[in-house]
């Protein structure tokens, strides 16, 4: 970081006397006391532990100075009422002081996958940063700000929403250049109560926009009573002014043309879903003025983040086709269609690991049971279901496909059969076999994936 205590003071409008301080360079800023190197600034952030109690151990490991909410004997501070609004204060000074353009990304799928899109295609261009892992909260987006490099041009932010409101405190801080929305779908519906509320919390990613900002959305027209009066807004999807044409889906490819590029682009991962991510950061690309050549090679070359539609060879020879980092129906039905249009292998079957999708509130069983429609025997072979939420579409589902070909693992007042599906998974999967794994991150599919590739 480029920055001063005494500048950090003032931004946060800290109630202690730092005058002798005033003058001396930070290096970083971390809430993590093991993280903390010589010169560093502690953020002593409240969890399941208080981050005071860590005060001394982050001075030994180096600190030069801390946030207190109290004062505190024998180490520098910084007095300050709240220390993640102040942490947040100093994110939204830091962004203004250094004048990065700030891209924001949201949605209830392909965030992720757009955020690094869009970061590809700036990185031939701009000197660019983009939000690490998922660090994409009150805390996330702050600390990715404060860690970027002193020379950063643009900044892609991806923000996350698990609560009303969020996205707006979010937008505040980050005041965004261009902001995108994927898809309103139902993620976290347990907390919103409906898409339309859901689809409202989305949209104050255009409130701490300026009236020069551009907004980039689906066509769903959920969201026509939230668009901003103040942005220009682009709306992308079938009949709308960004749409993507000529698609052919393979297994581990993505092939497609779009009316913002009149080029075709070859993306080295499948999901059809990922033409019109690729074709949003396209448009953003465009609008930064980033060449068409430089776009489609970053396009075409991108590696993206794990976890997110990729395909992995099992120890045995076994396709396995991971997308496992999170789920709700819109993106559980998207994978599932993919997956059902990809060719077997010769002699080889389709297996579908499906796990519960988390946070959906009270209709949550029946949004597991309404995926029947997404499931065909003469697609996908063989069924795995885990959970509680999922039972009724495992049911339904066993009706529908031979005798053998549908099985059910409970995770259920205090019974869990994971390791049972694991075994069973073991014991089914062939080499010849291509298999699907989907599920909340919280159902940890992920560690049957890592043991099968070990």
């Amino acid at each position: 970081m480029k920055i001063t205590i005494g500048e950090v003071a003032k931004v946060v409008g800290a109630s202690n006397n730092l005058s002798d301080l005033e003058d001396i360079a930070l290096n970083n800023i971390e809430f993590d006391s093991r993280l903390i190197s010589k010169g560093d600034l502690f953020l002593p952030l409240k969890g399941v532990r208080d981050g005071h109690d860590f005060i001394d151990t982050a001075f030994e490991n180096g600190a030069m100075i801390t946030f207190s909410e109290r004062d505190i004997p024998n180490h520098p501070y910084i007095l300050v009422d709240d220390c993640l609004e102040a942490f947040q204060k100093l994110a939204k000074y830091y962004l203004e002081k250094l004048r990065v353009d700030v891209i924001a990304v949201t949605g209830s799928n392909g965030k992720t996958t757009t955020k690094d899109m869009i970061a590809a295609i700036l990185e031939t261009t701009y000197k660019t940063y983009k939000t690490q892992g998922n660090y994409n909260n009150e805390i996330g987006l702050p600390y990715t700000v404060c860690h970027m490099p002193d020379d950063t041009e643009k900044i892609v932010l991806e923000m996350g929403q698990d609560h009303f409101g969020d996205i707006h405190l979010l937008s505040t801080i980050a005041e965004p250049r261009i902001s995108v929305v994927t898809l309103i779908g139902e993620a976290h519906l347990e907390f919103f109560g409906s898409r339309e509320k859901i689809a409202e919390g989305k949209m104050q990613i255009s409130d701490g926009m300026d009236s020069d900002g551009i907004v980039i959305v689906p066509g769903d027209p959920i969201i026509n009573p939230y668009l901003p009066e103040n942005q220009k807004v682009i709306r992308f999807g079938e009949g709308e002014e960004l749409f993507v044409s000529k698609l052919e889906e393979e297994k581990e490819s993505l092939k497609f043309k779009s009316n913002v590029l009149d080029q075709e682009i070859m993306l080295p991962i499948t999901g059809k879903y990922n033409a019109t991510n690729a074709m949003i950061a396209a448009c953003v690309g465009k609008l930064l003025v980033v060449s068409d050549s430089d776009i489609k090679e970053a396009l075409e070359t991108i590696t993206i983040t794990g976890n997110r539609t990729e395909w992995k060879k099992a120890s045995n020879g076994a396709d396995i086709l991971s997308d496992v980092y999170n789920a709700n129906p819109t993106a559980m039905r998207l994978i599932l269609e993919t997956f059902s249009t990809i060719d077997k292998n010769e002699n080889g079957r389709k297996i579908a690991v499906l796990a519960d999708m988390k946070e959906l509130g009270k209709d949550s069983k029946e949004l597991h049971t309404q995926l029947i429609t997404a499931l065909n025997p003469e697609k996908i072979d063989h069924l795995i279901f885990y959970g509680k939420d999922i039972a009724e579409l495992a049911q339904l589902a066993s009706q529908m496909y031979p005798i053998g070909h549908v099985y059910y693992f409970k995770k259920d007042d205090g019974v869990d059969q994971y390791e049972e599906m694991e075994k069973h998974i073991q014991e089914l999967l062939k080499s010849e076999d291509q298999i699907l794994f989907k599920g909340s991150h919280s159902m940890y599919l992920d560690q049957i994936v890592d043991d099968l590739t070990k």
